[in-house]
């Protein structure tokens, strides 16, 4: 395949030839080769693949909410090449055998995933260390869903051992001592983000670091929600990445949520909202993230203290990015690094992350000087709602996996999904017969 006349990133003009997994070169005016698939890209902007680092996939236990086949369409047409999976699933992957188990189960996606291994206490770290995790985590320092909250001992004791064997660990970080009990008299849709308080997060991720500090350990924050939050790790030398809705939305946007708004962390207050907004723009947050937590609406419409906590956002998480940079509010280069080369960097992907000769094909092409709305009803995910109903977006044209197209829209809006092409970073290719692997000891 050749792409010609794309935009970049950065601005510049190239043409870009694809073959077999990789990118091949990136030139001014390529001759197309005879047989060569020719993609005109002129007024058109092609990026690298997005590398979701947290999503929540629910299989295995929850097909109901989202399944691999559906998660990863959306992540495809959202141009999202790259998916890495949490393990509050059920069974957690807290084992070498859940961890297998669900690796089977991604063998339906059509994009390239990592699967993260969990902490409990009755975790079985042995088998789960053979198995090649593309990072340990979320570990929880408060419950969330699937309650899978730790102690310090225990999480320290984790840091130890994938620090022993260079695994990342990524923290979801809340101090449940922190949180504001008496917000559990009230049951307004805003009583949640009163509950888990800005301070719960900024005080555990001050400890998560200081702890991190103590084994000599480096840990990613996910989906810090707060200023304070994200200048503790900044300042502790630890990464951190920040969601979409975190980044758009507020409590402000919680009396017409109502309780699809409620999420862990919550959402904060607006001037906190903006001052979040300020440090993904200016390079202090390293990543943006989905933290794809698909619950259906019959799930959500309860009450504020019985809905599950999480919202969709896969698919709509760069088109999303992508219309605060037509706004001149982020610039497209730095769209580039918070979805693709600092997620690359930081979780050691060396082929992918950049539109470069020798990286993997990982390709979105889109049109930037067209927007339209987000509309729950035309996404691809299990879920049936979107907290960005209506919402205007840069939407995909085509998505590349390793040179496979798996998404692509036409002019007149029909849509074409490619096969199961995902494979595991860390591991074999899930389409080769590897056999499944064992732990050291033959056991789980």
């Amino acid at each position: 395949m050749l792409i010609r006349d794309a935009t970049l990133a950065d601005g510049r003009e190239r043409d870009v030839r694809v073959r077999g997994e990789s990118i091949t070169a990136v030139e001014d005016d390529l001759d197309p080769a005879e047989d060569e698939r020719v993609v005109d890209a002129s007024g058109k902007r092609l990026l690298p693949g997005m590398i979701d680092t947290h999503v929540h996939f629910r299989e295995p236990g929850y097909s109901h909410k989202e399944t691999w086949t559906t998660g990863s369409q959306s992540a495809a047409a959202g141009g999202v090449t790259t998916v890495v999976d949490q393990p509050n699933t059920d069974p957690p992957t807290v084992t070498g055998a859940a961890f297998d188990k669900k690796v089977e189960l991604a063998n339906e996606s059509l994009v390239d995933f990592g699967i993260n291994g969990g902490v409990t206490d009755d975790w079985d770290a042995e088998t789960l260390f053979s198995r090649p995790l593309f990072a340990l985590g979320e570990v929880f320092l408060a419950d969330s869903t699937g309650e899978m909250g730790i102690e310090t001992d225990l999480f320290a004791d984790a840091l130890e051992r994938a620090t022993a064997r260079d695994v990342t660990v990524t923290v979801h970080a809340e101090d449940a001592t922190k949180f504001n009990v008496s917000a559990r008299q009230r049951d307004d849709a805003d009583a949640w983000s009163a509950y888990r308080t800005a301070q719960a997060e900024v005080e555990a991720i001050r400890r998560a670091c200081q702890i991190a500090a103590d084994e000599g350990a480096q840990i990613h924050i996910a989906h810090t929600s707060t200023p304070g939050g994200i200048d503790v790790a900044s300042e502790a030398g630890m990464t951190c990445e920040v969601t979409p809705h975190h980044m758009l939305l507020s409590r402000n946007d919680l009396s017409e949520l109502g309780t699809h708004g409620r999420m862990n962390p919550p959402l904060r207050r607006e001037k906190r909202r903006q001052r979040v907004y300020e440090k993904v723009a200016d390079g202090t947050v390293d990543m943006i993230a989905t933290d794809h937590a698909p619950h259906t609406s019959d799930e959500k419409d309860a009450g504020i203290w019985d809905a599950p906590s999480g919202v969709p956002g896969v698919e709509t998480a760069l088109p999303l990015l992508l219309a605060e940079a037509r706004k001149g509010n982020l610039t497209y280069e730095r769209v580039r690094d918070l979805t693709a080369a600092n997620p690359a960097a930081v979780f050691d992907l060396p082929d992918k992350g950049l539109v470069a000769e020798g990286n993997d094909a990982d390709l979105v092409l889109v049109d930037t000087t067209t927007t339209r709305p987000i509309r729950a009803d035309a996404l691809h995910t299990n879920c049936d709602w979107t907290p960005f109903e209506g919402w205007e977006a840069v939407f995909p044209e085509l998505t590349l996996v390793r040179g496979e197209i798996v998404y692509e829209r036409d002019a007149d809006g029909s849509e074409t999904f490619g096969d199961p092409h995902g494979q595991n970073v860390r591991g074999p290719s899930l389409h080769q017969d590897t056999g499944t692997p064992t732990d050291s000891t033959g056991q789980d």
